[in-house]
């Protein structure tokens, strides 16, 4: 076989000079023995020279180079001896046998003939190696170079094949002619620029800011470069070389790489053996891990033999191997970066394609490689960066190079210079030219084009229209012209076309380039390959057979029919559309992939909106007009969206290329005028600034301009600012950071007044002297249209209102001069911080802010205007409007200035707070809003009139309640002296905060003395000031004195609190000139007084002496020792003195560990004190004593939860309850009581026949203690009811009874009995006489156990109610449960089956039988011939003779079961209930059982709820009905009546005078049914219920109803819910509300009630006197609406439930709420979640718990409810017996809190359950 190393076919210049630099590197270190050598090989020349040479280097290169000149012959044979008699390295020798034109190293030549000569070269080289060696050695390296040689051969053929040859590109490109592949083109050279890695590196950190590929930051000159300058020199030596090239979409990457492997084939780069190609889009396929052997055999090319010698070889010679990574960023999967930290892999080791790909680009495989890799702009991860040796920029085509590929492409054409000419002409097309993808699209259209029109050609605007055409060019070209237009074409392949784009959608939306045979069908895949649109290729997945894999020849042009897909398919809406537009998608991770491959997807979608492709799309996708301009305005919409939007610059120019490609100028100027200029560079001076002035005259839509970061001065400014103004849509100049140190701030002012659009002006950074500052600020105040200046250290920037500027500017004008003329239209922010304004400054500041009558804000923090500064300034603060705050923080204040500042409070009358704190440095003042002080008179002028002086002077001032907070300041009680003399003069102060100084005792005292003059506090704080127990007892003391104390909050803990409110106040107002305000001297009204202390260790002396000053309190009704470690002494010398506390209601003392003793000892004060109606004691933590008003005045209750009481403390506590006569409610739950404990306190209960409740969950009790409690229930008297679970909730509940009670009540749940317990609780049942109800649920009660309790309850002399749930209910027949029931001793009154709740209910009574037997069952006719199981129904008559209740849910009755019912039970005389729901019935069964209800005479309520009955079944049930003279109820809800059943309905209502309750609800009745139903309502007198929830009429049915309803004297529930009736309808019912004076219940939930439906009802509701129910909820009834209803809920003195759950309801509705909740008396259930209360409504609530008595349910679940709002829900539920929760669920309680509030207090529920 011929080789391919020939010398004719190799290049022997190329191969010796890639031989060179490493052979010149080998033999310096011999350069001796290269001179003996040379001088063999060269005899006739002269070497002497040489000696000279000192540089072992240059001596061998002079020697080579001799060598190398004496001809080919020489060279061969010096480099067939070297090879022979060096050790060389194997690439070498590679290269020098390659340079020698060996055919066969394995055949023995001679290389030299002088034996002499060779025998002493041989000699030399046995020194170096032993003569064994020398055999082995060569034949292991001979093997590997013959192996390799021949795979190298391979290699180069292979190639050849897949991409031809340099000789054999002239011939392909003749053949493209005839046969149009696209994109198919020879090669010209492209544009590849070498970058540097930091630019690269910006671009890659802005990746996600969509960063432009191309774009080149200032100082980064790229350097030109050929291909072959790719591989010159790239790194270090042997170290893995790494070479990324970039470029945009279709700049040529792929066709570089195919060229490159062509140029290796064609031996142009001989440095390199061997050369591999892999594309990401088919290693996307992979799926399995490979080594790195399988990677270059299996998926590139396999060896025909010796694989493991070639891959020796390979890591031998790894230097003069490429691989080349084609498409980085179609990468599918995550970089796998787990190997950059971990060692060098094995190389047997199977990794994924990303971990094989890290590790060649880290030298961690096959180390001194070369690995290519190419990839668009974005995809730059962090570890290719580090690595990266080479990087360079495909730029695709300059001018010349297009004008190249042009002239290839038209070279058989006449008219090719036509053709360049063409484009040369046309700079658009040009420009798109540059991209080789889109130049070969131009030149097709334009080959085509000039073809048909030999004259003039009018090509397409955009790569869109391109990309059309090119595809009905490709058509066109393979079925010629005779096959018709555009329309026929397209007609005729329609099927195809949308087959592709379809392939081309989900190969995007799968991430997916490669497609399989089965992904492609048949006629799509010979459309497009027939066309050119797909190539096909092998596709290797394993080292297996190949598969076809078919690809879009161009990415661009998958996506571009992906867009097609999505404006043709009709599964496309507007809103998908929208949903896939974007601006280039975003990287997350710099190792992550896209979510989709897309480029140019945008471009295309914003193209194919154009007018010009209407035509096109409506042909595809065979619609009209409208049709699809609807989807092309959809795009319009997101693009101008897109440009309202803050867009990077990249994204900005994507923007534009998609305006473009619309070529609409309507959607162009739109998005022109949203757009910003932004220049930001040093290089921008104020020549620049002049120049762009000038250009800015053309842009009249501009609205931001931009340039920072330059060197523009004042005069630069001014010009720029000159020519700003002349367009009116400017909205922001940003100049931030130039050199404007002192512009002309009159002029640019006077400038910016003029620009009505205008918003924002920013100057920071600049430079600015305090001088300018200062101007500033007065030009700003006097310009009326700023808003704001912000002044901040170096940060300057104006904010303007953006509306008209005409107003005319005021500086030089007073108020008094213009407050006739002027009218406010602004209020101006001014903030002045951190410039160094000193006391000099301050007359001036005092200037500038009399001149603006309407500031909001001025904020002069962090200046340095000290004491002087501040009280200038302070003087003059009434001459000064400021409406919201003044901020003098961070000014050097000292306590005289602070005294200075407080003077202020008294003069100036619009002061609201004043926040100081000297530590913190903090001063500000903040102000009332109130209108009238909007524009205030001179101080000088009188504000009252000659009337009004007569309340003398104090009564001259109106006054605000005013806040004062004087914190953190480390006052000493000698700086309170002076604080007291400037306080006192402030009797408008309503808080005074002196919390963390230092004040200590002395100081307390101090401001207790002078505490009177503050008429009108509400509050006092004196937190943290290092107070001792003494300052507890004085402040105690003072409670008789203050007597308008409301609450005296103290603590000693850490932090300290010393906290009083005051009652509210009721001011006395006066009316001065139209204006009202608060007088000097109010009222006060003290409703009772709170003491707190917390967290402070009393001794018994300490509470026997706080409790004797406390006695002496008047109105003291709540006393709180929490946290104070109490011990048992000092409990019980507490609890002594309660019956002298007298108005006392409450005693609370949490976190306090309580002893047994003490715990007893709480108990016993009910013996202590007659007013004591609850004695709380929780986990022995927390203890609670209510109080009430009176001696004995209600029933008291003990509740002792968690205490861990025993067997062994019961006798105490019984003693302690006997001496008191037991109580009302007694609760043990939650201890430790057992059997034994159980046992024995049933003994003393026994002996006492007291009337009490007794809870005793949750105490450890077992079936055995269950049972013994049964025994003496069966056996007591006093015992009426009993519950039980031993499930978790391990409930046990006993009420006593001393009365003659009829009731003897047993409920058992979840005992888990087993057949002994069972058996024992049957036979003591039959002991139990007079037992009432029964009620098992789940205690594995079998049927043979429940017929064994049926026959054991038979003592009953009065009726017995047994109820039992058991799963078997579910599973057994109705005909078992049946026989199951005759099983009962007595007579069957009731039987309930319901199979959903697996209930068993009987009714038995046990009187003397009033008909015979015989007689009914004679007069069922049973003898009858088809009536089956005659002794079963003789059974069934005996038992049930006298039922009156049937009630049958979610049953399945069959054939026997529904003949049963109709010939037996409806057929009963007393029968008077019947119900059967919910349950399954053949349809030939409904008529029947409708049939038969014919018979039920006597029957009052019929219950067909939810048996799917039509309007069909309506006229039998008609027939039925009218033989029920007696039917009151009639509930036919959540069947399918609709409006013809609905009006049969109603003619049989018409005779049916008893009727009280017509449930019709979930119907689908409209306004015909509704209105017939109305007609008939306006006669039943004593219908009491109506429910028609869930139908649907329109409001005009409703009406009707409403007006019928008025009429309706007696209806008490009225159930509409869920009909979205709307504020029509809402009104119509409020005005028939005052007719319906007997209303209890209504409920309108869900019906879209708003505002004024809201209000109306809740102003007519007031009338409803007798309403217990309201339920609004599921209705946006607005802020107005909760207002009225709140303001007529004291009208309902028996309302017991609202639900107002999702109404929109905030705090500021939940004062009223919670005042009208207080007034109802008869409040139980409230329900307000789901709305949007915070802590201020939760707090609201919580004041008004303690006077809703009655309430047992509060609901606030899903609100805005935080910490603050718990904390005082808990608080003020402790003082609330009867409420049972407060539901908290998903409200923003922190978890921590919410777990410890219901530690204290289980009552408050944060879970959902």
């Amino acid at each position: 076989m011929q080789l391919p190393f020939q010398s004719d076919d190799l290049d022997l210049e190329g191969a010796i000079a890639s031989a060179r630099p490493q052979l010149v590197e080998f033999l310096s270190h011999r350069p001796g023995w290269l001179l003996t050598t040379s001088q063999r090989f060269l005899p006739g020349v002269a070497l002497n020279g040489l000696d000279s040479i000192t540089d072992h280097k240059e001596k061998v290169s002079v020697l080579l180079e001799l060598l190398e000149k004496a001809g080919p012959a020489t060279w061969k044979q010096f480099a067939q001896y070297l090879c022979m008699e060096c050790d060389l390295p194997l690439d070498l020798e590679i290269l020098l046998m390659s340079s020698a034109g060996e055919g066969n190293l394995s055949q023995k030549q001679e290389v030299c003939t002088d034996v002499s000569a060779q025998s002493s070269v041989l000699k030399g080289s046995a020194r170096r190696r032993h003569s064994s060696s020398i055999v082995s050695d060569k034949a292991v390296k001979q093997q590997r170079l013959d192996s390799a040689e021949k795979y190298r051969y391979l290699l180069i053929n292979s190639i050849r094949q897949r991409y031809g040859s340099r000789r054999a590109a002239a011939a392909a490109a003749a053949q493209e002619q005839t046969q149009p592949l696209a994109f198919n083109q020879a090669f010209v050279n492209l544009v590849i620029r070498q970058s540097k890695a930091s630019p690269l590196k910006e671009r890659t950190d802005k990746a996600q800011e969509d960063v432009a590929g191309a774009s080149e930051p200032d100082g980064c000159a790229d350097t030109a470069m050929k291909v072959s300058d790719l591989f010159c020199s790239v790194g270090r030596s042997g170290m893995t070389k790494v070479i990324f090239l970039f470029g945009k979409p279709g700049t040529g990457k792929t066709m570089l790489t195919h060229r490159i492997c062509q140029q290796w084939a064609e031996g142009v780069l001989p440095q390199f053996f061997f050369t591999f190609q892999f594309e990401f889009r088919q290693l996307n396929l992979l799926k399995r891990k490979l080594t790195l052997k399988e990677l270059l055999f299996d998926l590139f090319l396999q060896p025909e033999d010796s694989s493991d010698a070639v891959f020796q070889y390979l890591l031998e010679n790894a230097q003069h191997t490429l691989i080349i990574f084609d498409g980085l960023d179609e990468f599918a999967a995550d970089m796998d970066m787990s190997s950059c930290s971990k060692g060098s892999p094995a190389l047997t080791s199977h990794m994924s394609i990303s971990k094989l790909f890290v590790g060649l680009c880290h030298g961690k495989l096959l180390p001194g490689c070369t690995v290519l890799v190419t990839s668009r702009p974005k995809r730059l991860p962090d570890f290719l960066l580090n690595t990266v040796d080479l990087l360079a920029e495909i730029w695709g085509f300059d001018h010349e190079k297009v004008e190249e590929y042009v002239s290839h492409y038209f070279h058989q054409h006449s008219f090719k210079e036509q053709a360049i000419a063409h484009l040369k002409n046309n700079t658009k097309l040009l420009s798109m030219c540059l991209i080789p993808a889109l130049c070969y699209v131009v030149c097709t259209c334009l080959e085509y084009l000039l073809l048909k029109h030999q004259v003039s050609v009018e090509l397409p605007q955009t790569m869109t229209q391109f990309y059309i055409k090119m595809l009905l060019i490709f058509i066109n070209k393979q079925q010629g012209e005779h096959a018709g237009g555009e329309e026929t074409q397209l007609n005729c392949n329609r099927k195809a076309i949308l087959g592709l784009c379809d392939l081309a959608l989900k190969g995007l939306e799968d991430k997916k380039l490669v497609f399989y045979l089965g992904d492609t069908p048949e006629h799509v895949k010979e459309f497009a390959s027939l066309h050119g649109l797909l190539t096909v290729f092998e596709v290797k997945t394993s080292g297996t057979c190949p598969e076809a894999g078919y690809a879009f020849v161009h990415l661009s042009l998958q996506e571009f029919f992906a867009a097609l897909c999505l404006m043709v398919s009709e599964k496309v809406d507007k809103n998908y559309l929208k949903k896939k537009f974007s601006l280039k998608s975003k990287w997350t991770l710099k190792n992550e992939a896209k979510t989709e491959f897309v480029e140019s997807f945008h471009i295309f979608l914003s193209g194919l909106s154009s007018k010009e492709c209407r035509t096109f799309l409506m042909l595809l996708a065979e619609q009209d007009e409208a049709w699809v301009q609807d989807k092309q305005e959809a795009i319009l919409q997101s693009l101008k969206k897109l440009a309202a939007t803050h867009l990077t610059g990249p994204k900005v120019i994507e923007l534009c290329h998609c305006t473009f490609e619309t070529q609409d100028l309507k959607v162009a100027q739109h998005i022109a005028s949203l757009l910003n200029f932004n220049f930001r560079s040093r290089r921008c001076g104020d020549d620049f600034a002049a120049a762009l002035s000038k250009s800015l005259r053309g842009m009249r839509s501009l609205k931001k301009l931009e340039l920072t970061g330059g060197s523009i001065t004042a005069e630069g400014m001014t010009s720029l600012v000159q020519a700003s103004s002349q367009y009116l849509q400017l909205e922001e100049i940003n100049l931030q950071d130039n050199q404007i140190q002192d512009p002309e701030v009159k002029r640019v002012m006077d400038l910016f007044s003029r620009m009505e659009k205008l918003k924002k002006i920013d100057l920071s950074n600049n430079n600015l002297s305090l001088n300018a500052v200062l101007i500033l600020a007065k030009e700003v105040i006097a310009c009326q249209n700023a808003t704001e200046l912000r002044v901040r250290k170096d940060t300057v920037i104006i904010y303007f209102s953006g509306l008209s500027g005409k107003a005319p500017r005021s500086l030089d004008l007073r108020w008094k001069e213009n407050k006739e003329h002027v009218t406010p239209t602004r209020f101006v922010k001014l903030c002045l911080q951190n410039r160094s304004l000193s006391s000099q400054h301050a007359k001036e500041v005092v200037a500038i802010l009399q001149r603006c009558p309407h500031l909001s804000e001025v904020d002069l923090s962090g200046n340095k205007l000290g004491d002087e500064g501040c009280s200038c300034l302070l003087e003059s603060l009434p001459w000064i409007s400021i409406s919201k705050q003044l901020d003098l923080s961070q000014n050097h204040l000292s306590v005289n200035g602070i005294c200075s500042l407080l003077k202020c409070v008294n003069t100036c009358q619009k002061m609201m707070e004043v926040q100081i704190s000297l530590c913190c440095e903090t001063a500000v003042l903040r102000f009332t809003e109130d209108r009238e002080f909007s524009s205030l008179p001179p101080r000088e002028e009188s504000m009252f009139s000659t009337d009004d002086q007569q309340y003398g002077e104090e009564n001259q001032t109106p006054t605000y309640p005013q806040k004062i907070r004087l914190t953190d300041s480390c006052f000493q009680a000698s700086d309170l002296k002076k604080l007291c003399s400037v306080l006192k003069e402030c009797s408008s102060i309503s808080e005074l905060d002196l919390s963390s100084n230092c004040l200590g005792d002395e100081g307390l005292l101090q401001l207790f003395q002078f505490l009177p003059n503050l008429k009108m506090l509400s509050s006092l704080k004196f937190n943290d000031n290092q107070i001792s127990l003494n300052s507890v007892f004085f402040l105690a003391q003072s409670l008789p004195t203050l007597e308008n104390i409301k609450m005296m909050n103290l603590s000693l803990g850490h932090p300290q609190v010393v906290h009083l409110t005051f009652w509210e106040r009721i001011r006395v107002r006066s009316t001065c000139r139209g204006r009202s305000s608060f007088l000097a001297h109010p009222k006060y009204e003290a409703k009772g007084r709170c003491f707190c202390l917390r967290d402070c260790r009393v001794g018994p002396e300490d509470v026997t002496r706080l409790c004797q000053i406390l006695a002496q309190c008047p109105q003291l009704t709540e006393i709180d020792l929490s946290g104070n470690s109490l011990s048992d002494q000092s409990i019980e010398r507490l609890l002594s003195f309660l019956p002298y506390l007298c108005h006392l209601t409450l005693l609370s003392i949490r976190n306090n560990t309580f002893s047994p003793c003490c715990t007893v000892l709480l108990i016993n004060s009910i013996n202590l004190c007659e007013r004591i109606r609850m004695v709380e004691v929780r986990s022995n933590e927390n203890a609670f004593l209510h109080l009430g008003a009176s001696m004995r005045s209600q029933k008291t209750s003990c509740r002792l939860t968690g205490c861990a009481i025993g067997q062994g403390q019961i006798d105490e506590l019984c003693r302690v309850l006997e001496r008191h006569g037991w109580l009302a409610e007694v609760d043990l739950s939650r201890n430790q009581l057992g059997d034994e404990g159980l046992k024995c306190l049933l003994d003393h209960l026994h002996q006492a026949p007291v009337t009490c409740s007794l809870n005793l969950s949750h105490n450890r009790i077992s079936q055995d203690g269950v049972l013994h409690l049964i025994s003496v229930f069966a056996t007591s008297g006093n015992t009426a009811e009993v519950e039980i679970s031993l499930c978790s909730k391990a409930t046990l509940i006993i009420k006593l009874t001393s009365r003659d009670d009829p009731r003897k009540i047993l409920r058992l749940t979840e005992c888990n009995f087993q057949p002994e317990h069972l058996e024992k609780l049957c036979l003591l049942l039959e002991k139990c006489a007079g037992l009432t109800e029964y009620i098992s649920s789940n205690n594995n009660m079998t049927v043979q156990a429940a017929e064994r309790l049926l026959r054991s309850l038979r003592k009953n002399l009065g009726p017995l109610k047994i109820s039992i749930e058991e799963p078997w209910v579910f599973k057994e027949s109705v005909m078992n449960l049946l026989e199951l029931a005759v099983q009962a001793c007595g007579n069957v009154t009731e039987i309930t089956i319901c199979k959903d709740k697996t209930l068993f209910q009987l009714g038995v009574s046990f009187p003397h039988c009033l008909e015979k037997v015989e007689s009914v069952v004679s007069r069922l006719n049973l003898d009858k011939p088809e009536i089956k199981h005659t002794c079963f129904y003789q059974r069934v008559l005996e038992k049930c003779a006298q039922l009156q209740e049937l009630r049958w849910s979610h049953v399945e009755l069959h054939n026997d079961e529904a003949e049963t019912l109709v010939r037996i039970f409806l057929l009963l005389p007393e029968l008077k209930k019947f119900g059967l729901t919910s349950s399954s019935i053949m349809p030939s069964g409904i008529d029947y059982l409708i049939t038969g209800l014919q018979n039920c005479q006597a029957i009052e309520e019929l219950n067909l709820g939810s048996m799917k009955l039509s309007s069909a079944a309506i006229p039998k049930l008609v027939l039925g009905l009218r033989e029920m003279p007696s039917l009151k109820r009639l509930i036919l809800n959540h069947n399918s009546i609709g409006n013809d059943g609905c009006s049969t309905l109603a003619e049989a209502l018409k005779n049916m005078h008893y009727m009280e309750e017509i449930d019709l609800s979930h119907n689908k009745i409209g306004d015909p049914g509704l209105i017939n139903l109305a007609a008939v309502l306006l006669k039943m007198q004593n219908l009491k219920r109506i429910d028609l929830s869930g139908n649907s009429p329109s409001p005009a049915g409703w009406e009707k109803l409403m007006e019928a309803l008025a009429y309706c004297k007696c209806i008490e529930e009225l159930l509409l819910s869920r009909n979205g009736f709307g504020d029509r309808t809402a009104v119509k019912l409020a005005l028939c509300l005052p007719h319906m004076t007997s209303l209890k219940i209504l409920c309108l939930q869900n019906n879209n009630i708003g505002p004024a439906g809201g209000m109306k009802l809740a102003r007519a509701l007031v009338v409803c006197g007798l309403l217990e129910e309201i339920s609004l909820s599921e209705n946006d009834l607005g802020e107005g609406s909760i207002h009225a209803l709140s303001e007529g809920l004291p009208c309902f003195e028996r309302l017991r439930k609202i639900d107002l759950k999702l109404c929109g309801i905030t705090d500021d509705a939940s004062k009223a709420l919670s005042h009208g909740f207080r007034q109802c008396p008869s409040m139980e259930e409230i329900i307000l979640s789901w709305n949007a209360l915070g802590d201020g409504g939760a707090q609201e609530l919580a004041s008004a718990l303690p006077g809703m008595e009655k309430l047992k349910m509060l609901d606030l679940e899903k609100n805005h409810i935080g910490a603050c709002g718990a904390t005082r829900l808990a608080e003020e539920l402790a003082k609330c017996l009867e409420i049972q929760f407060i539901r908290l669920w998903d409200n923003p309680v922190p978890k921590g809190l919410a777990e410890n509030l219901t530690s204290q207090d289980p009552r408050l529920c944060f879970s959902f359950y």
